[in-house]
């Protein structure tokens, strides 16, 4: 059975952001957010040992230190300070995996990073030599420079992700919303789901069929109606 992975744990001191207690149950990984674009200690604990209770696998889901703006602002930097920047996340995630006995699944970049890494080589080899010190999986985007650098040069174990709440442009890159996710259609979701399975392909924005991944389905916690889109997709897969 294809795996489902939210990005998860983004409440922030007193601000709630997504329906972990809800979602959790119903996927098999969560990329957990390690406090640079959100989350804190407590949410970082909190959102781990949710996990341990339901039997989630758990990965690092670092990013940009851009609280401000989520993490979804591009932000220059020089290879060995985006390795400095994700191992220190990580480990800071790990912490509260050692202290749960649980292991890291692996390493998911959030936002900019994603993105920016999806079109730089030397994004994508800054990211994957943190990857490397923690010996873990990489997702990312097939027919990218994720899947060009991580498994075709560096020999990392990818995982391609089909993103089930998000739509894809003419290039083929994500359409990430500048501020708070928008709710997204679940049936749509779940039809483009099922054809990114069978056929390795969904319809851009400018209504082209574009080629994808889908060793895993990613649903953000942040969209308003992910738990109807999650059991939408979970519908369609045990049919």
């Amino acid at each position: 059975m294809i795996e489902l992975n939210c990005d998860m744990g983004e409440s922030f001191g007193i601000y709630k952001a997504g329906n972990d207690e809800e979602i959790m149950p119903l996927i098999d990984i969560a990329n957990v957010a390690c406090g640079f674009h959100a989350s804190d200690p407590n949410h970082m604990r909190k959102t781990v040992a949710l996990a341990k209770k339901h039997g989630v696998k758990v990965g690092a889901h670092p990013s940009f230190s851009d609280l401000q703006g989520f993490g979804r602002r591009e932000i220059k930097m020089p290879r060995q300070d985006i390795k400095n920047m994700v191992m220190y996340q990580v480990g800071a995630l790990k912490s509260f995996l050692d202290e749960q006995d649980m292991p890291l699944n692996h390493i998911k970049p959030h936002g900019s990073l994603y993105v920016m890494a999806a079109k730089d080589e030397n994004m994508a080899n800054a990211i994957a030599d943190a990857v490397e010190t923690f010996n873990v999986s990489i997702f990312g985007m097939a027919n990218t420079c994720h899947e060009k650098v991580y498994k075709d040069e560096r020999g990392l174990n990818f995982i391609a992700e089909f993103y089930a709440d998000l739509d894809y442009d003419k290039e083929g890159n994500l359409v990430v919303a500048k501020g708070k996710n928008a709710n997204y259609d679940s049936k749509i979701a779940a039809k483009r789901v099922m054809r990114a399975l069978k056929e390795k392909k969904v319809t851009n924005t400018i209504g082209k069929d574009i080629n994808v991944g889908c060793d895993t389905i990613c649903v953000h916690s942040d969209t308003p109606n992910a738990v109807e889109i999650i059991t939408g997709i979970k519908s369609a897969l045990s049919k």
